[in-house]
């Protein structure tokens, strides 16, 4: 039976339930030869060549590169054009993680930045990932951001953009979906199996498989098998 125009429709999801593909053989040497040929200099030069292009080259040395430059890269990455990092030498990504078109992932030169396996980064993200924990199987959603770090805004005669930055660390756990342009404040965890809603702004941890939403964020419900969000079906509607 064809769909009303009028009526949502549910479909398999693609990236949470897709088989990763095996990196080609080649792939691996190739990061290596990056890397020992570049160096972390020249590998940030080189990636503004491949940086936006769709063609298959440019897809093939985005992912490349970021191998070679991470501290730990597993397979499976996928790279859009325009995703961009500061300090990629202290990002260990897990396998199959897509990062999508104008992601941008801030790292600093001592921190710690651990994305896990099968995680979703939507385009338009911005990670502050100074000290910076995303679990497994995390969705993150187009335009959201988390930010690790606030000025102290002391001394008060100082302007508050010459004080000292307080670097929090944000954990975001195992399963859990960030909506669209939310934000994630420094030193918030975000539960196991979480829904934080879109545009909300976490500034307190969110409790496992709850749901939160609102500026600033608050708890909604508990997510259960009768939650419409939840509960629907994975094989569609006849």
């Amino acid at each position: 039976m064809s769909a009303n125009p009028g009526e949502a429709r549910v479909v398999r999801a693609v990236h949470g339930r897709s088989e990763k593909p095996a990196d080609p053989a080649y792939q691996a040497g190739l990061a290596e030869e990056l890397r020992q040929s570049y160096g972390r200099a020249g590998l940030i030069e080189l990636y503004g060549r491949f940086a936006t292009g769709d063609g298959v080259v440019d897809t093939i040395m985005r992912k490349a590169i970021w191998q070679a430059i991470t501290r730990r890269c597993g397979a499976g990455l996928q790279v859009a054009g325009g995703a961009g990092f500061k300090h990629p030498e202290t990002f260990e990504i897990g396998n199959g993680v897509f990062i999508g078109a104008q992601a941008y992932i801030q790292g600093r030169y001592d921190g710690t930045c651990v994305i896990g396996d099968n995680v979703w980064i939507g385009p338009m993200a911005y990670l502050d990932a100074r000290h910076l924990v995303i679990e497994d199987s995390v969705g993150w959603g187009p335009g959201a951001k988390v930010l690790g770090s606030t000025h102290t805004a002391l001394p008060i005669d100082v302007p508050i953009i010459c004080t000292d930055l307080e670097i929090k660390p944000v954990r975001i756990c195992a399963e859990a979906d960030i909506g669209t342009n939310a934000t994630i404040l420094p030193g918030v965890t975000i539960g196991k199996g979480a829904i934080v809603g879109a545009g909300a702004v976490v500034v307190s941890d969110v409790e496992p498989f709850s749901v939160a939403a609102g500026v600033p964020a608050k708890f909604i419900r508990w997510r259960s098998e009768n939650d419409p969000m939840t509960n629907m079906s994975r094989e569609g509607r006849s």
